[in-house]
């Protein structure tokens, strides 16, 4: 099992992303900034909601 993405690499991903945003809109950014397989599975499993910036995607993310 691979080791689960911390927070930081994650943000790396979301550079640029207008909030608030849907967690669609969340996964495809980072698909689009050439976020690993990891980050994403890790960003798809965060609740399904809109997140009013950077701090409460890594909240969920966490």
């Amino acid at each position: 099992m691979s080791e689960k993405p911390n927070p930081i690499q994650m943000q790396k991903f979301l550079g640029g992303m207008e909030y608030p945003a849907s967690k669609d809109q969340i996964v495809e950014h980072a698909k689009s900034k050439g976020a690993d397989e990891a980050v994403l599975d890790g960003l798809k499993a965060i609740p399904d909601r809109e997140y009013n910036g950077p701090n409460a995607v890594s909240q969920a993310f966490s």
